[in-house]
């Protein structure tokens, strides 16, 4: 009896040390992954900066808020790219402080105002405010950015909540009462959490009053024309609408979107997450005049499915994209070790920056343009490069993360994903042998005693 609870024993603690170590693996794979999305912002000087300013002098005032906490970037150029393709709107970014605002897997953004110059008049007050999704919504660091949103509704601002920004939105109490939405995988909590809020499903966004908020992270195109159409019109809105190309969208058309959640589908994407190890790095070559939506999709479908870590680079660390916003990069020389080179908005190798190609050249690695079999730039091309680059099933998980129509694209079969599942194999493997060590001590010191 006392034979064989020793053996139980020692089984237990194999047991216990194999899943320690197992989750030690996982939790330093996932940290590794967050601190690579959540890089720092490079160093630059700020005499370097090229002069910032809104898109136009258009008549209706976009502001497009940036958190102190790290911002989603999709969330923020693709309203702000819709917006601005209007020349009846004057569109800028705005934060708590004038340093570049970190956003999450891609360049930081260079604020054009500060609330405060919001607030005192130096600069324009906004008819609309767009609040993304920033890292912590409910903290005290973002403290500033809640009560200037609530300032600026009750001065009559209409209020565009998009993907997780409905989370900061929730926080402010501007949402109680109102229907709303969030991303598909926020919506569950935020029911328990804030029952005050009608939180509605299915939907591609949700206009209460002054107050419009948006599904998942891509619904934030969809939702700024809608916004668009109501201050200033149908006829506008479809014109931006038809230039911007969202798959399917009309003005009078369906809300309705797929209620989705999480499957054994969308296990690879969690793999390459805890497995970050060995992944690529893809440079994103930005030059002056790329459009806003081609950049947020360039870095939002490597980034959303942890397939290769994707780095912003230009030639001189900074670029204005096509409506005047100022980002901050990797200069060429900074940059660090990449797999290839993807530019965004080019659609084809002809057409890519020859400064950026002769860059690419020098170090021996690919400048691809970033389009798929379609020749589809924005995020189509994004999702269809991304599917020829790994395999159709991330893509197809990608486009579910961010709320993107699929159906008129072509994604390719790809090639098999093995770096990850073999990762995870090894670290199974290293787990389980770790749990064995006492064994295999008590083995070793049995043997010595002989």
């Amino acid at each position: 009896m006392h034979h064989r609870l020793r053996r139980v024993g020692r089984v237990a603690i194999a047991v216990t040390l194999s899943t320690v170590t197992l989750a030690a693996v996982v939790l330093a794979g996932f940290l590794f992954s967050d601190g690579q999305t959540h890089a720092p912002v490079p160093t630059i000087l700020a005499k370097d900066l090229p002069a910032n300013r809104p898109s136009s002098d258009g008549r209706i005032v976009v502001a497009v808020a940036l958190g102190a906490t790290g911002t989603v970037g999709s969330d923020v150029l693709a309203p702000y790219g819709v917006f601005a393709s209007s020349p009846e709107f004057s569109v800028y970014t705005v934060a708590a402080s004038a340093a570049p605002a970190s956003i999450d897997g891609g360049p930081a953004i260079v604020p054009t105002f500060t609330f405060a110059d919001v607030d005192s008049g130096r600069a324009p007050a906004p008819d609309v405010v767009v609040v993304p999704a920033v890292g912590d919504p409910y903290g005290s660091a973002e403290a500033p950015l809640r009560d200037w949103i609530v300032r600026k509704s009750n001065q009559g601002a209409h209020v565009l909540g998009v993907c997780s920004g409905s989370m900061l939105l929730a926080e402010t109490g501007l949402l109680d009462g109102r229907s709303a939405t969030s991303h598909w995988s926020r919506v569950a909590a935020l029911q328990k959490t804030r029952p005050q809020v009608n939180w509605v499903t299915g939907q591609r966004y949700v206009q209460d009053g002054a107050v419009t908020t948006t599904a998942g992270v891509t619904s934030g195109i969809p939702g700024a024309l809608s916004v668009m159409a109501q201050l200033d019109g149908a006829t506008e809105a479809e014109r931006v609408g038809a230039l911007v190309g969202y798959p399917d969208w009309s003005l009078h058309g369906s809300r309705a979107i797929p209620v989705q959640s999480f499957s054994l589908a969308d296990l690879p994407v969690g793999v390459n997450a805890i497995a970050p190890w060995l992944r690529p790095t893809v440079g994103v070559g930005l030059t002056d005049g790329v459009s806003e939506i081609d950049v947020a999709s360039a870095f939002e479908v490597y980034n959303m499915t942890y397939a290769a870590r994707a780095v912003a680079v230009s030639a001189n660390g900074t670029v204005t994209t096509e409506h005047g916003m100022v980002l901050v990069t990797d200069t060429e020389k900074r940059a660090p070790k990449l797999s290839r080179v993807i530019v965004p908005g080019a659609t084809s190798v002809n057409s890519i920056d020859p400064q950026l190609a002769e860059w690419a050249k020098a170090r021996n690695i690919a400048a691809d343009a970033l389009h798929g079999p379609t020749g589809a730039t924005g995020f189509d091309g994004a999702l269809e490069d991304l599917a020829a680059h790994t395999n159709r099933g991330t893509a197809i998980s990608a486009a579910k993360m961010i709320d993107y129509p699929t159906a008129g694209l072509e994604l390719a079969a790809g090639g098999p994903a093995l770096r990850a599942p073999i990762l995870l194999l090894l670290s199974l493997l290293f787990s389980v042998g770790v749990g064995l060590i006492p064994t295999m001590m008590r083995r070793v010191k049995r043997r010595s005693g002989k």
